[in-house]
């Protein structure tokens, strides 16, 4: 009985030091979203950027220092596994009435998977799935709003709510014409969504805090009419006097799911309750994964938790087998899917042909770079993982192969549990969404004689470098097969290996041949350094369907120029932040005042 009592209560003061954990990682974490709100009314954008960039290495940092405290203070590596149950139960029990409880069990996980060997990675000692829900949690901090704030408007009172509801933030910045702004918003929701007429249950719901990133803030709710649900979110931007605007409505389900898009930098969001931000806002996102969600507010840890499970829930109720991702191979990745799973799995390769001259520390690096890095909408986020056992039977024997050849000192294949069922254990593994290779698209368009397609692609894709250009980023592998189509049409880079910052780079012009020999030599005859770019080399890689050159010469023909490139990056050199939006440019309020203004003057005499 003694012992037992001992062993309980060793248990308990393990697993408060696990919360205790938790909750310095939490509150680093809500300190730096609350001050985005100061940083954005001091139109700090570089420091914005910076919060954005240190705020994702938090975690990892305070599950060290947990993992450390255990091993120091409770000889945690060698505690036996009846401890390790107790811990898991006292744990449960302390997270009844916590906010964050789906967190702290992803926390609890992360540090135990780091002390625990692999082969006690299941329900006994982690949480495999949610043991505390998250329904109907709802903060109750005195002073503090609740998730959300609900305003019942009127028809005569309509605008006035809508002025008052943007106030309510207290931004501490004078608005250029917050009334013109409502009056722009106003007109939209007319033209788009017809005169409004209300019904019973009118009202406007908006989460309670702002949505920080880049250079905007973004109000975020929903009109609720009768049966009718119309999502909402305003940009509240700085014009170049210093003021703010609201720059334009966003308000269908598309809209938003562009702007808590994938390929987006993740939002800074002071919230006291996440489980309640993702449930509103799948309320206004149905298709969008709760994973998704939560890592587009900043946890990406627990995004990458929610998708792992829901990949197992996946696998449980089908039967087709990964295989070989359709495309060109490449010559870094071997990358596999399951296609009833809208997701590619990427493994780095362990040799790679001559003149790929890197390493797997490096592609790991620069994969981490676009985690860290504002990805303008134009490149994928990636969820990376480590030893991850996926059954055996379901992989193509073609693919195992594969993997044994290119990946052998990333796979293992075992009977973990001892039941004649095999795993494949993949040591490191990059999982991103699914997109149509864009040379593959180009193909069949080509195919199909589509060339309104081909002209589209092409517009899209030197949009998508530009917009890279914009965020200090030179792709490097600037072929078709290195960018992909969402369902959305828009084209996303996914292919990091060769990726540097625009401002370490060199663009130059070909020089001129000095004589006919070396006019005439089929090698390079003039020096290059390891960055050296020269941009009117790449039409030869890529315009070799007329189609293509055509749509990409009326368009893009600057993207062939080195002017182009070295103007782009004397800006960013001289502190520039660029504004990429999350929504064409003819939504913006300010053209389309534009637009107004100069079909007045052409309609005076």
């Amino acid at each position: 009985m003694f012992a037992s009592n001992l062993t309980d209560s060793r248990a308990f003061v393990i697993a408060k030091a696990l919360l205790e954990g938790f909750e310095r990682h939490y509150r680093l974490f809500s300190e730096t979203n609350r001050a985005a709100k100061q940083r954005f009314e001091q139109a700090d954008w570089h420091g914005q950027r910076r919060a954005m960039r240190e705020r994702i290495e938090y975690y990892d940092k305070r599950v060290a220092e947990a993992q450390i405290r255990l091993q120091t203070e409770f000889a945690a590596g060698v505690l036996p596994m009846d401890v390790w149950q107790q811990v898991k139960l006292h744990y449960i029990g302390l997270l009844i009435d916590h906010k964050q409880p789906e967190l702290a069990e992803t926390f609890f996980n992360s540090v135990t998977c780091r002390i625990l060997h692999r082969s006690y990675f299941h329900n006994d000692f982690i949480f495999v799935r949610p043991a505390v829900s998250t329904e109907y949690i709802e903060s109750d901090d005195s002073g503090r709003p609740p998730t959300y704030r609900a305003y019942y408007p009127t028809l005569a009172s309509w605008r006035e709510t809508w002025i008052g509801l943007v106030r309510d933030f207290e931004l501490q910045v004078e608005f250029e014409d917050l009334e013109r702004d409502i009056d722009d918003v106003i007109a939209e929701l007319d033209r788009e969504l017809g005169a409004l007429r209300p019904r019973a249950n009118f009202q406007i719901q908006v989460l309670s805090s702002l949505f920080f990133r880049n250079k905007g803030a973004y109000i975020v709710g929903k009109i609720i009419n009768g049966f009718q649900e119309t999502p909402i979110a305003l940009p509240v931007l700085h014009n170049p006097e210093g003021k703010l605007t609201i720059d334009t409505v966003l308000y269908t389900e598309d809209d938003l799911l562009m702007l808590f898009s994938y390929a987006r930098a993740y939002f800074m969001v002071d919230m006291k309750v996440p489980s309640a931000y993702v449930q509103f806002l799948r309320s206004l996102m149905p298709r969008k994964a709760r994973a998704e969600l939560y890592s587009a507010l900043g946890l990406q840890k627990q995004g990458k938790n929610s998708f792992y499970r829901d990949l197992l829930y996946h696998l449980r109720h089908s039967t087709d087998k990964f295989r070989i991702a359709p495309g060109i191979k490449g010559m870094v990745m071997l990358v596999f899917d399951l296609p009833s799973f809208p997701y590619v799995f990427k493994v780095i390769k362990d040799f790679y042909p001559p003149q790929k001259d890197t390493t797997r520390e490096q592609v790991k690096g620069k994969y981490l770079l676009v985690k860290q890095h504002d990805r303008v909408g134009r490149m994928a986020d990636t969820l990376e993982y480590s030893q991850v056992a996926l059954p055996r039977e379901r992989f193509e024997d073609e693919l195992v192969d594969e993997l044994h050849k290119y990946c052998a000192s990333l796979l293992e294949i075992s009977d973990r549990d001892g039941d004649g069922q095999q795993e494949l254990i993949i040591d490191h593994v990059y999982i991103e969404r699914r997109m149509i290779p864009l040379n593959l698209y180009l193909r069949d368009a080509s195919a199909a004689g589509d060339t309104a397609a081909i002209e589209r692609a092409v517009i899209e894709y030197g949009n998508a470098i530009k917009d890279l250009v914009a965020a200090n980023i030179f792709p490097g592998d600037m072929l078709w097969k290195n960018f992909g189509v969402t369902r959305h049409g828009k084209i996303v880079f996914y292919d990091y290996d060769e990726i540097e910052y625009l401002t370490d780079c060199t663009f130059r012009r070909v020089p001129q041949a000095r004589s006919d020999e070396e006019e005439m030599s089929g090698e390079v005859w003039y020096s290059v350094g390891p960055k050296d770019v020269f941009p009117e080399t790449f039409g030869p890689f890529l315009l070799g369907n007329p189609h293509v050159r055509q749509a990409f010469l009326k368009h893009h023909a600057d993207l062939l120029d080195e002017k182009y490139w070295n103007q782009r990056k004397a800006r960013i050199q001289a502190g520039h932040v660029h504004d990429v939006f999350p929504y064409e440019p003819h939504r913006r309020f300010v053209n389309q005042r534009r637009l107004r203004e100069l079909d007045l003057e052409t309609a005076i005499p």
